[in-house]
């Protein structure tokens, strides 16, 4: 304690702020002071009342008295009371939280940022590890006569059968959030679609009005639509007939939910991972979507899964029939109702009987069938299988990652380009993350490059797609990542993937949707 009152007298502020912090966490450790603030809720609204357990411990035989405890904004309860050795104090004290108080998810997350940019609207919050937590707890003590007061963060802490005390962060969230099933909404023609929003009451007897705001030439059939929750954690979800303009167009649609003339617009992520403390992230709640002009040729899809991705759904979302096909089920003749087969990302990598059907695939394409393998690493040089296509073929590392590179065309008249869907540069306008990876760097002739592509400084990478005739039917092989802009809703890769999956084509008569 002597040493904390020289440090109170120290002139330069910014020291003085630092040693105080450093000789305060000294005391309470050396001392084995335990101090706790713990919510009987995980969570709280602004402008509500949340009760506090307050707790304390004096595992010394240190001389100690709490004076009082005050919570963030509240008044003080004053207590004066002697803190025993190893006796522990639990009272409750009442806290309201401030009508105005932040929420407590990540302060870089709150708005929507741009391209590499968070839009943090308090510069002074820029820098630090976490939002500041709106509820803290101040324990005025008295140590061997000398006053000295610890902050605590209001914490929740609860217990489990099987897994005993959980810490967990008290939050403070809105009184609902809402949120969309999709990311993106594409309308391939000029239907409606209905588009369920989902909204969460994150208090009891929660009632108001969510509203769909959305850009120009998008409407909406009744726009507003009021809601009643009657229990905290429990949702409901509210359809909405979205039209779309008759030209393309891309842009964002999002929620307003208005309660007490609140206006709320954020949806909730709750990452629970055991090792990590639970987060709650606040995040604009939005839906992109995606008007397009775009024609097909085709119906009927078989994909067969691979590591992992999105490419089923989206292609749904256009208008196709998607069925899966697990590598196991492959057989002889059972491949012929589709119009065309997708092997997924990697499909070579994750399942080790699918080199077995290898064949089967081939015989597919032979009788009239396309197929199409997106990018694959298992005809790597390390790598022993290689018969990934009906001709030679070699992987190689190429790869582009600048999504913005010029993309040159090496056969403009090939059908992948013009049918049923015309391709011009513009279509490769908007992709994210990358243009593609792992493409072939030798081939045999009998492949035809479409594209020509490279990152500033290197050689040109014609083995983004390579398109050959295989008997009767079509083999294509992409490293373009369509498993990246399909979920992502860019206009020209749905038009591109459109028409590798109608070549040959042209004069098909539409089959029946399969069942199953």
């Amino acid at each position: 304690m002597k040493a904390y009152e020289l440090i109170q007298q120290l002139e330069d502020e910014h020291w003085r702020t630092i040693k105080t912090r450093q000789i305060k966490d000294l005391i309470a450790a050396l001392s084995g002071l335990y101090l706790e603030a713990s919510a009987v809720a995980s969570e709280a609204n602004p402008g509500s009342t949340v009760e506090i357990n307050i707790e304390t411990v004096n595992r010394s035989s240190a001389d100690m008295r709490l004076l009082s405890t005050q919570l963030t904004k509240g008044r003080a309860d004053i207590h004066n009371m002697e803190l025993g050795n190893n006796q522990k104090t639990v009272f409750k004290q009442k806290a309201q939280i401030d009508p105005n108080a932040d929420y407590t998810g990540p302060y870089w997350l709150l708005k929507k940022g741009s391209l590499g940019v968070y839009n943090v609207e308090d510069p002074n919050l820029i820098g630090k590890p976490e939002t500041p937590r709106a509820l803290m707890a101040t324990f005025n003590l008295e140590i061997a006569g000398k006053p000295i007061s610890f902050d605590r963060t209001v914490i929740r802490r609860y217990s489990k059968p099987d897994k005993g005390e959980i810490y967990e962060p008290f939050e403070i969230l809105p009184a609902a959030t809402a949120s969309f099933k999709d990311k993106v909404l594409l309308f391939p023609d000029g239907n409606a679609k209905p588009v369920p929003v989902t909204v969460v009451a994150h208090k009891d007897d929660l009632e108001g009005e969510i509203e769909i705001k959305t850009a120009s030439g998008w409407q909406v059939d009744q726009p507003k639509q009021e809601f009643s929750i009657s229990r905290k954690g429990e949702e409901v979800t509210l359809n909405f007939m979205l039209t779309p303009p008759a030209t393309e167009s891309e842009d964002y649609i999002y929620p307003v939910i208005r309660i007490n003339g609140n206006e709320i617009t954020h949806q909730l992520e709750v990452i629970p991972y055991s090792h990590i403390p639970k987060q709650s992230v606040l995040l604009p709640a939005e839906v992109k979507v995606v008007r397009l002009n775009l024609e097909k040729a085709g119906e009927n899809i078989g994909y067969i899964p691979g590591a992992g991705d999105n490419v089923p759904e989206s292609l749904r979302q256009i208008g196709y029939n998607v069925q899966l096909v697990e590598p196991e089920d492959i057989q002889q003749g059972e491949l012929n109702k589709y119009d065309a087969i997708v092997v997924g990302i990697r499909a070579y990598n994750v399942s080790e009987d699918l080199k077995f059907k290898q064949p089967i695939l081939m015989e597919y394409v032979k009788n009239g069938g396309t197929l199409v393998l997106q990018y694959n690493t298992a005809g790597r040089r390390d790598r022993p299988f290689t018969q990934l296509a009906p001709y030679p073929l070699k992987l190689s590392r190429d790869r582009v990652t600048d999504e913005n590179s010029e993309v040159n065309f090496l056969a403009a008249s090939h059908p992948v380009l013009n049918f049923p869907n015309p391709i011009t540069k513009k279509d490769f306008e908007g992709w994210v993350q990358e243009r593609g990876l792992y493409f072939p760097d030798e081939w045999d002739e009998r492949f035809t490059p479409v594209l020509s592509m490279n990152d500033e400084g290197e050689s040109a990478k014609s083995g983004s797609l390579l398109v050959t005739s295989y008997g009767k039917g079509h083999y294509i092989y992409t490293g373009l990542s369509f498993f990246r802009e399909l979920p992502a809703g860019v206009p020209g890769a749905y038009k591109l993937f459109t028409n590798i999956l109608s070549i040959g084509k042209k004069n098909l008569k539409k089959k029946p949707n399969i069942k199953g």
